[in-house]
This record gives structure tokens, C-alpha cells and sequence, in this order.
């Protein structure tokens, strides 16, 4: 059984790891916000996918107080889900599972003997 001094430092030390794998540089990375699925999820990460400094201003944004593009337009189509983001357009749609890929999950993923699908394979697209 773990104490509880043992739970923080691995918590620690898996923070440190997924830190450095992470697409963006040690000077991009902050603390901050997103919306996620109609909810404020808060942590440390790319200043591009944070787009509210504090929780607070997140609920803000959750009632109406900001613009929340993902819930104003809903952008993401075939079950995607929405993530708000700072950079442009302001938004990144989750496609994984849905058999869609593209900004806006509506590209419908090619079929592994499909001869016309020229390019990488979207990753959206793979199924384990």
C-alpha cells in the first residue's frame, strides 16, 4: 500500500514527464482553463490550449459572461467533442472514436482498403 507521501511525488513525477512531451516549449507552457465538454478543466499546458487564466474567468465564459465559440456555433460534427483554445479559430475538434477526422470531424476516415485515400493516415483514424 502506498503512504501518502509516495502519491504526490509519483503524481509529481508523471507531471514532469508528460511536461516534456508535450508539443510546445518550456516557455509556452502556463497554468490556466479550457472548456471541455461544457465543463472548466484546469491544469498546466500549452498557453494555446488554455484559453482562461483562472477557473473563475472559465465558469464566466460556462455562463454566458464570455464567448464560449464551442458552445455558441458548436463547431465539431459526428460526435466530435470541443475544446476552446486561444489560438486560431478558437476552438480544436477531438475526433478520435467517432470514424471522422479534419478541423471539424467531417472528414469520414478512409477504410484500410481504400485505394483512393492518398497521404498519412489520420490518427483520428486508428483503431486499437
Amino acid at each position: 500500500m502506498l503512504s501518502r507521501l509516495t502519491i504526490p511525488i509519483i503524481l509529481l513525477f508523471i507531471i514532469d514527464i508528460l511536461s516534456k512531451t508535450n508539443a510546445c516549449d518550456l516557455d509556452q507552457m502556463q497554468y490556466g482553463c479550457r472548456i471541455y465538454n461544457a465543463q472548466c478543466r484546469c491544469g498546466y499546458g500549452c498557453s494555446s490550449e488554455y484559453r482562461y487564466n483562472s477557473n473563475e474567468d472559465c465558469k464566466e465564459a460556462l455562463r454566458g459572461k464570455r464567448s464560449d465559440i464551442c458552445y455558441r456555433t458548436k463547431p465539431c460534427l459526428n460526435g466530435g467533442s470541443c475544446l476552446q483554445i486561444s489560438s486560431e479559430p478558437g476552438f480544436k475538434c477531438r475526433c478520435e472514436g467517432t470514424g471522422y477526422y479534419g478541423s471539424h470531424c467531417d472528414k469520414p476516415c478512409p477504410g484500410p482498403n481504400n485505394q483512393r485515400f492518398r497521404g498519412l493516415f489520420p490518427y483520428e483514424c486508428v483503431v486499437i
